[in-house]
């Protein structure tokens, strides 16, 4: 059994439930782990709340000032509206998620492995609330992560990948054209979908009007993306981490691109014997991908589901994957919402997927023919420098 940092705390899960896009989905996590018996195996660590200081290490003041006001009852700019609205507990409902995340970053100093399922909240912007998102925890993470001092890691080397159903836009523009941190983002595009932004796009170095960042990595994919899509652009994501050989990589574990979440845009499937699936993704990373690493939650608007999903990648985690067919216990607080299956496992949809092979064929040739030489050379660029 693999050593596993898992992040929790009575208060964490309540006022994790206080999210207002994602309400009582950290009940539902935190009690399905337990129930399952994955508590007991799982090193559990309590979190220790981010300080003003903390966030400062990237968010703005005047942000802050408005974030962390206990007194605050409405929108008072700094996107804290529309999907960002004020709720109850929010100052701390952020200084214990980016506290969650950094406290599984230092919990890597003891293992390789960590989770914090309550962080991943990848479109937080340094001065604004974006997407469900209050606070940049995985920008937090990477900053903390840079200065990790190693006595055989002349510079820690952190690489991001995020597998939510949107794209990373916090965390890619913050470390965009930083020649530091390498961010790679598989997710969802199509006219107008959220969030908007050209980094969201396939972006190469011949392109015209581009500042191309070498770094700064997209793969977009169209609707209904099946496991068999994301099997076909695995090898993309073998081959960037060999070029950049991270010493850390956090991976986003958004859970909006499985079949059944209310988006209805993606059909991933769950279960690590079906290639290229959610499962096989986090088990390929976690157990064959070079440095240590960081799971860290996200999207995902099923509640149930994602409790299934988080719940099923600890166990990928702990090297002792669960079956997929293992039954939600009786006593499980939450059990009548995992109806009618009342198991783990998450139905593969019938969506049609819209990845054709000539689409994904361009995909793979672009990154072939242009994307990874240009990550080659800046990679032996700082290599040199390094020496």
């Amino acid at each position: 059994m693999t050593k596993v940092a898992y992040v929790v705390s009575s208060q964490l899960v309540e006022v994790g439930s206080l999210l207002p896009s994602n309400r009582n989905r950290s009940k539902l996590v935190h009690s399905l782990v337990a129930s399952l018996g994955l508590l007991k195996n799982v090193q559990a660590v309590k979190p220790v709340p981010a300080t003003l200081q903390d966030l400062a290490e990237y968010h703005s003041s005047d942000y802050l000032d408005a974030l962390l006001n206990p007194a605050l009852t409405t929108a008072s700019g700094h996107g804290l509206d529309h999907d960002c609205p004020v709720f109850p507990s929010l100052p701390l409902y952020v200084q214990l998620v980016a506290g969650a995340t950094l406290t599984a970053v230092r919990a890597l100093q003891f293992t390789n492995i960590a989770i914090s399922w309550e962080g991943g909240r990848h479109h937080a912007q340094k001065s604004s609330a974006s997407g469900y998102c209050y606070v940049a925890d995985c920008v937090l993470a990477i900053l903390a992560m840079r200065r990790v001092k190693e006595l055989h890691v002349a510079r820690p080397r952190v690489m991001y990948i995020d597998l939510d159903l949107h794209f990373s836009d916090g965390v890619s523009q913050a470390f965009y054209k930083q020649n530091s941190v390498l961010t790679l983002s598989i997710h969802h595009m199509s006219p107008g979908f959220f969030p908007v932004t050209p980094l969201a796009t396939l972006q190469h170095p011949d392109q015209e009007g581009v500042d191309f960042d070498p770094l700064t990595l997209s793969i977009p994919l169209r609707r209904g993306a099946s496991s068999a899509t994301y099997l076909h652009v695995f090898p993309l994501v073998q081959r960037v981490t060999e070029i950049f050989a991270p010493t850390h990589i956090i991976v986003q574990c958004g859970v909006d691109a499985l079949a059944e979440d209310p988006h209805a845009i993606m059909n991933w499937s769950l279960p690590i014997e079906q290639p290229g699936s959610l499962g096989f993704y986090v088990h390929n990373i976690l157990h064959t991908f070079p440095g240590k690493k960081l799971l860290l939650g996200g999207g995902g608007y099923n509640s149930p589901n994602a409790a299934r999903a988080w719940t099923y990648l600890t166990s990928i985690a702990l090297a002792e994957p669960l079956p997929c067919d293992t039954n939600i216990p009786y006593e499980h607080p939450f059990f009548p919402l995992y109806s009618p299956s009342f198991t783990l496992d998450i139905p593969t949809g019938t969506m049609q997927d819209h990845n054709t092979s000539t689409y994904l064929s361009e995909i793979t040739e672009l990154f072939h023919n242009r994307i990874l030489p240009a990550l080659s050379k800046v990679v032996e660029e700082a290599v040199a420098m390094d020496m």
